[in-house]
C-alpha cells in the first residue's frame, strides 16, 4: 500500500448506500485545520464529488473511526437512512471488527484475552494518551476487553515480533494499542505507547483487516488486504506459523453468525411473550458503547 495522496484511495466495497475504503496510515479521517489538506474526507470529495452531502459538515458520514496511524477498512454512509442503519449496528454491538498487527516480542500464548480497564491519562505531558487502571493519573477507567490470536512468530529488522489478529470486544479510545502495550507486546512503530522509543519503522503496524456490518438492507463484509507481508515489507520475516489468517477469520465469522442467530431467537422469544436470557457479551459496557456511538455519529444520526 503506497503512502496516501489525494488521488490514491482504494475502494473495497461500494453500493448506493455505502462505501468502504482502505484507509492509508498517517491520514486523518477529517480535520478542521486548514493546513491539513490530505484527509480521508478530502480524498472522498476528490474521488466522488457528486456523493458529498452539503447538509453535513465534512460532506460524508463516517460510520466509525480509525486512528490517524491505523490503516484499513472504514465504512462511509451515503445518506441518512443508511447512516441510521449503520448506527443501529454499532449501537447494538452487531458490527464485527478485527485487526492485524505486528507486536514486539514473541507472544507465548497462542490465544489470550486482555481485560485491562482503560481510562484517560491526566498526567502532565501525557493527556493525549489513555492508560490502564492503576496507572498514576488514570482517570475514570472503564472495563474493556480484547481478544488476541497469534498468527506468526518472526522478526522485524532483526528484532523478534509476532503477527497477531486482534478483536476489540469493547470500544475504548486507543484500546488495542493500550492493551498490547500493557500485555508487554507494544505494536511495532507505536511511538506514543512505546513512550517515544519505537520511532524507526515507517508506520505503526496496526491495520483494520476485517469489517462486518449487517445492516437491515445489506450485509457489508470486507477484508482490507494484509499489508504485513514480506513481499510488501522485506523488514518483516515470518519464521513460524501458529494460526492461519483465513482460518481465524472463518472462525470469527462462524462465531458472529451464531451470535446473530441467538439474537434472533431471543427476539422471537420476546415477541412470543417469553423472558430474555441475559447475555454477558450483549450487556458488556452497553451504556458506555452507546454513548460513544452517539458521540461519533451525532453529526448525521441526530440531524
Amino acid at each position: 500500500m503506497e503512502p496516501g495522496s489525494i488521488d490514491n484511495l482504494s475502494i473495497l466495497y461500494q453500493s448506493s448506500d455505502f462505501i468502504v475504503v482502505n484507509k492509508h496510515w498517517d491520514v486523518r479521517i477529517d480535520s478542521k485545520m486548514s493546513y491539513e489538506k490530505l484527509t480521508l474526507q478530502s480524498q472522498l470529495k476528490y474521488r466522488f464529488p457528486e456523493l458529498a452531502d452539503p447538509d453535513t459538515y465534512y460532506g460524508f458520514r463516517f460510520c466509525h473511526q480509525l486512528d490517524f496511524s491505523t490503516s484499513g477498512a472504514l465504512c462511509v454512509a451515503l445518506n441518512k437512512a443508511a447512516a441510521g442503519s449503520a448506527y443501529k449496528c454499532f449501537k447494538e454491538r452487531m458490527a464485527t471488527k478485527a485487526y492485524l498487527a505486528l507486536v514486539r516480542g514473541h507472544v507465548s500464548e497462542s490465544r489470550m484475552t486482555i481485560h485491562y480497564a482503560i481510562g484517560k491519562n491526566t498526567t502532565e505531558g501525557m493527556t493525549h494518551m489513555m492508560c490502564i487502571e492503576g496507572t498514576e493519573g488514570c482517570e475514570n477507567p472503564k472495563p474493556c476487553q480484547s481478544e488476541l490470536s497469534v498468527l506468526e512468530h518472526g522478526s522485524y529488522s532483526g528484532d523478534p515480533v509476532t503477527k497477531v489478529l486482534l478483536q476489540p470486544l469493547t470500544g475504548r479510545t486507543h484500546q488495542l494499542r493500550v492493551h498490547c502495550s500493557a500485555a508487554g507486546h507494544p505494536i511495532v512503530g507505536d511511538f506514543t505507547y512505546s513512550f517515544k522509543k519505537d520511532s524507526n519503522p515507517y508506520r505503526m503496524m496496526l491495520h483494520a483487516y476485517y469489517l462486518r456490518i449487517p445492516t437491515g438492507k445489506e450485509l457489508i463484509e470486507v477484508n482490507a488486504p494484509d499489508p504485513f507481508l514480506t513481499s510488501l515489507d522485506s523488514n518483516w520475516v515470518p519464521h513460524h506459523v501458529v494460526h492461519r489468517l483465513d482460518e481465524m477469520i472463518q472462525e470469527l465469522k462462524d462465531k458472529t453468525i451464531r451470535a446473530e442467530e441467538e439474537e434472533r431467537n431471543q427476539e422471537a422469544l420476546l415477541s412470543s411473550g417469553g423472558e430474555e436470557m441475559p447475555s454477558k457479551t450483549k450487556t458488556l459496557e452497553k451504556e458506555e458503547e452507546r454513548a460513544k456511538c452517539e458521540q461519533w455519529l451525532a453529526e448525521w444520526a441526530l440531524a
